[in-house]
């Protein structure tokens, strides 16, 4: 069996996304991730949705809502930086942060810890 490392257009990268206050880590190998159609590609929503985890995304990614709103906990330097869009859409968010972001516009790029707060949470569609 190859190694990962061995594996053709592998990187070396193995970004870790964890939402809290779910507590759940997700690892997926940079450049592989199969691309959902939500958001921007290896964006939160796109591990989210990649890895069965639900963030909620009202306008089903395309940033005209703010529905997938978190607050990054640690790794802001591992997204992408924030677009004019995004900035204009984020800051009408409820609780809006220093680091809050979209999840379907932040693209990740190394290990990241994000925060989705209560408010944003739909524990209907959660299953709770």
């Amino acid at each position: 069996m190859p190694l990962i490392e061995d594996t053709p257009g592998y990187n070396g990268v193995l970004p870790k996304v964890t939402f809290l206050p779910a507590n759940e880590t997700f690892e997926f190998e940079s450049g592989k991730l199969p691309y959902k159609g939500h958001g921007k590609p290896e964006s939160l929503l796109d591990v989210a949705m990649n890895n069965g985890f639900h963030l909620e995304h009202a306008c089903g990614g395309s940033c005209a809502c703010t529905t997938c709103h978190v607050v990054v906990k640690q790794g802001v330097d591992n997204l992408s930086p924030m677009e004019d869009d995004e900035f204009d859409r984020v800051e009408q968010a409820s609780d809006f942060q220093l680091n809050s972001r979209l999840g379907c516009q932040a693209v990740v790029k190394g290990d990241v810890t994000v925060h989705i707060p209560a408010w944003n949470r739909n524990y209907v569609s959660e299953g709770h």
